[in-house]
């Protein structure tokens, strides 16, 4: 039987899912397009921890953190620092206005309605430079999704699913896009090659060997294939040096290796404008996955604030941007002006029980799992959580020893570059440690730790009680040798609030759209220099359905407060 979709989506991660079930909503026909398989439907979501943005949230106020949308969107122009308003940055700004606006009303309805639900607690990600007008949120926004990754996409994928069986969606898995067909400057459909049929296991990299050859002709196009995270060799190629330093020789990969960024630059030959290349959010403190899935598998640590943090050479990090969690791209420059590409953290046992989380839903399977009772015993239970011991005994990057002068010998086994000095190292511990006897101190870290210590669910769950590092009663002590961490682009395709793709002049390229993180998440740049963490599913969320809907009136340009008040 014949298909003539309204609609082709390219790709069926979390933007093409969201951008697919706003379509058969209002009744169309959608063909996905994925170069994966079945198994990989969701994509880069479904790995993730499913943290989620929001703005003065009933959990938030529930643990008394006062939140408005005001002071999010002073935290949001802070850390976008965006300074190229008349050219780059002229759609990624309108889009960031309109994120924040949702995220302080309606998105938490509109994905409750879904049958998403978060975790209790929120997480205080990225807590920002020292500034009231910098980088950083100010207050916890980081909502944990109640099956994390996976639950994110399935209140997604099951609705699509279900159209799928009622006829209104096709997909073509293993198809991958080698270009834009185009009738005059219109977008009319794709074309390709038909890869060899491959039941490789969900992240695993699949075959690229062609069996055929494919066109599919629409209306409209929907691109939504995701970064370039895992080709680090177009990272380097735009990595912005005179910013934060060196690409580093070292990366390991945070995405699966179908992340390849190709769609970027086959949707600029049809028309569109890629903007903000330069703009890219990798993690500083990855570790390599002792059990990969993937080449180069990296997990990131999402750390508490009380490890101390030493670059290569083993000097201490400092300000804001040495304490763990605060502020990436600061700590990304300080780690790279030493010459290097990896830094280190000195910790405790008491420290890692506590402050040691890990990104990745297969990193958590009890949350993952919704399994309240696993929640409870592997939280609360004396000892790290048990990925993360795992990770303590069988992680490359780890190193234990009861005594500093064993730990940093390990550590020195471990160094890709200079050997750290034990006295050095000694020294800038000792009076570190001498900071923590009273509840005020001017050390910026034992301050951010009293702060991080504020909300009563992170006292309890999340920030150690301080302590000397060099307290045997807090042993063992623990290295952890971190190294940068490819995650996602923040520049892409050009768009405006429709999620039409622009060409060089402005105006729209006809028939074709993008969304997710091939579109910067929106307008090519809606989180300017820095994320605010909690944004990137949100904002494949947002443009895709910003997508969904505006081929669904089958008109654009309507005001963003028409089309979502």
């Amino acid at each position: 039987m014949s298909f003539e979709p309204d609609v082709i989506v390219v790709g069926a991660g979390l933007a093409g899912l969201v951008a697919t079930y706003e379509l058969t909503s209002a009744g169309r026909r959608v063909l996905v397009v994925e170069q994966e398989n079945r198994g990989n439907l969701g994509g880069q979501a479904f790995w993730s921890l499913g943290g989620l943005f929001f703005v003065n949230s009933p959990e938030q106020r529930r643990i008394g953190i006062r939140d408005s949308r005001e002071l999010a969107w002073q935290d949001w122009l802070g850390s976008a620092a965006f300074d190229r308003p008349a050219d780059e940055d002229v759609w990624g700004l309108r889009w960031a206005q309109a994120y924040v606006d949702w995220a302080a009303t309606g998105k938490r309805q509109y994905l409750h309605d879904l049958g998403l639900r978060t975790l209790p607690m929120v997480g205080w990600a990225e807590r920002g430079d020292g500034s009231a007008t910098g980088h950083g949120n100010s207050v916890p926004r980081f909502h944990i999704t109640w099956g994390t990754g996976p639950g994110v996409v399935e209140v997604f994928a099951n609705p699509v699913l279900a159209a799928e069986k009622k006829g209104l969606v096709r997909f073509a898995f293993r198809h991958q896009v080698d270009g834009l067909l185009l009738d005059g400057p219109s977008v009319v459909g794709v074309r390709g090659s038909v890869l060899a049929p491959d039941d490789a296991a969900r992240g695993v990299a699949s075959s690229r060997a062609a069996v055929g050859e494919f066109e599919h002709r629409a209306p409209a196009v929907v691109v939504t294939s995701g970064g370039i995270g895992h080709n680090h060799e177009l990272m380097r190629r735009y990595w912005p040096t005179e910013r934060v330093g060196a690409a580093p020789a070292h990366m390991i990969a945070g995405v699966p290796a179908h992340v390849d960024g190709r769609m970027l630059a086959i949707a600029e030959s049809a028309g569109g404008r890629v903007v903000n290349r330069d703009r890219m959010w990798a993690y500083t403190e990855g570790i390599h996955n002792w059990d990969p899935i993937w080449a180069d598998h990296a997990i990131r640590i999402l750390p508490g604030p009380s490890s101390m943090w030493f670059d290569a050479a083993g000097r201490r990090l400092t300000g804001m941007s040495g304490v763990p969690g605060a502020d990436s791209i600061g700590a990304m420059r300080q780690i790279l002006a030493s010459g290097h590409d990896y830094s280190w953290f000195i910790l405790t046992q008491s420290i890692i029980e506590k402050e040691f989380a890990l990104s990745g839903s297969e990193q958590n399977p009890d949350i993952t799992g919704r399994d309240i009772g696993f929640l409870l015993r592997s939280r609360l239970a004396k000892g790290a959580p048990g990925p993360v011991e795992a990770f303590k005994r069988h992680g490359e990057d780890f190193v234990v020893a009861d005594s500093l002068p064993e730990l940093v010998a390990a550590m020195n086994r471990l160094a890709r570059g200079p050997r750290l000095d034990l006295a050095e190292i000694e020294r800038q511990i000792v009076a570190r440690d001498r900071e923590v006897d009273n509840p005020f101190s001017k050390d910026v870290q034992i301050m951010a730790i009293h702060n991080g210590r504020r909300p009563r669910l992170d006292r309890f769950l999340r920030v150690a009680k301080p302590h000397r590092i060099l307290d045997r009663a807090h042993g063992p002590l623990i290295g952890v040798r971190l190294n940068i961490l490819s995650r996602k682009t923040l520049g892409g395709l050009q768009t405006n609030l429709d999620s039409q793709v622009l060409a060089a002049d402005g105006t729209p390229v006809p028939g074709l759209y993008a969304a997710g993180e091939v579109a910067g998440f929106g307008g090519g740049g809606v989180h300017g220099y820095n994320a605010l963490e909690g944004t990137f599913l949100g904002g494949c969320i947002f443009s895709g359905r910003a997508a969904g809907r505006a081929l669904s009136r089958g008109e654009a340009g309507r005001s963003h407060r028409d089309r979502n008040g």
